[in-house]
């Protein structure tokens, strides 16, 4: 197969073309040459920007196509329109940000969409990267009828995960003491690890499969202590023990949901007053995927290769997630206090 990625060097690209290289297809990157320009020598690579930029890609044919980097709508317009001719089956990775609300748990791909306000608007914030997603979907189904592939990832995990939204927990975990656990310890979460999803992916494209899926896992529910617990006995955290928090006390403190403690979503307290229920976004229905082939690895599997991975980056590395252990401690002791 003969497939073209458009991005392919960060994080999800970038073990997407691990995983079409190790089964040997013939794989093409569109991409400015910015982030690890070089990685994959192997692969054919085409610097171009999609911002008026795509005319390198004409008079070229592809099997498949993936896009792993749209955001917004006028430039997947472009690319989904220049490749009609260029390309059998056209794969765009979306998000669960898609959909309109989360109040309700178990939403499956038929859920409203959110509704872009400003239709004109090109800046991407947490208030419209979910719109934005919902109209760049629309611009590839009206561009390739009955051939594309839109997919909605969750929290997508694993190594070289640019955001620390996952790293944060085996990271801190294997550190051992008292560890700060956000919320109820019953409610639910999901993540996807990333290989998973590439390789479910290429699997997709290659059968040329069309439609919308929900690219979340794990394949039964599992509970933020059971994330925990997992954690701490995969990577053999002996000393650490949980200290739960109710969201009541972490908002009065100033914590910041998802990004300070990740995988904490609020499910009371003013965070949910401001900006209504969340907890559905942790708690997707994954049925359609797990049907159409959809393998997930464990979660103890997950946390030991991302801890093996953050263990190589530099010590003095300020995460992008996740609070310090002085924070913690401090809010630790308020607790006691």
């Amino acid at each position: 197969m003969k497939l073209l990625i458009l991005g392919g060097t960060s994080f999800l690209g970038r073990h997407l073309v691990e995983t079409a290289l190790s089964r040997e297809v013939d794989v093409t990157l569109f991409n400015r040459g910015i982030t690890a320009p070089g990685l994959f020598p192997e692969a054919e690579t085409i610097c171009g920007d999609r911002d008026g930029g795509l005319f390198p890609l004409k008079g070229r044919y592809w099997d498949a196509v993936i896009d792993t980097c749209g955001y917004l709508p006028r430039l997947v317009r472009d690319s989904s329109r220049l490749l009609v001719d260029h390309t059998r089956h056209y794969t765009f990775v979306s998000s669960i940000s898609a959909y309109a609300a989360f109040a309700r748990s178990g939403q499956d791909e038929t859920a409203p969409l959110a509704a872009l306000g400003n239709r004109s608007t090109e800046e991407v914030t947490p208030d419209t990267y979910g719109p934005l997603k919902a109209v760049c979907e629309k611009e590839v189904e009206q561009a390739l009828p009955e051939r594309s592939l839109i997919l909605r990832p969750g929290l997508i995990v694993g190594p070289y995960d640019p955001t620390d939204r996952f790293t944060y927990w085996p990271a801190r975990l294997a550190e051992g003491g008292e560890v700060l656990a956000p919320g109820h310890p019953k409610r639910r979460v999901q993540w996807i690890d990333v290989r998973d999803l590439a390789n479910w992916m290429l699997s997709l494209a290659e059968q040329e499969k069309t439609g919308i899926y929900n690219a979340v896992g794990p394949a039964a529910s599992v509970t933020m202590e059971e994330f925990l617990l997992t954690g701490i006995q995969a990577l053999n955290s002996r000393g650490a023990s949980l200290i739960w928090t109710e969201d009541t006390f972490l908002q009065q403190q100033q914590v910041e949901p998802w990004m300070e403690l990740p995988l904490w979503i609020p499910q009371t307290g003013p965070w949910v007053e401001k900006n209504g229920p969340m907890q559905g976004m942790l708690e997707i229905d994954n049925q359609k995927a797990l049907s159409e082939g959809l393998s997930l690895r464990p979660l103890a599997k997950t946390m030991q290769d991302t801890l093996t991975w953050d263990k190589t980056r530099p010590r003095s590395l300020q995460r992008k997630a996740g609070i310090s252990r002085e924070r913690e401690q401090q809010l630790l002791a308020t607790m006691t206090s």
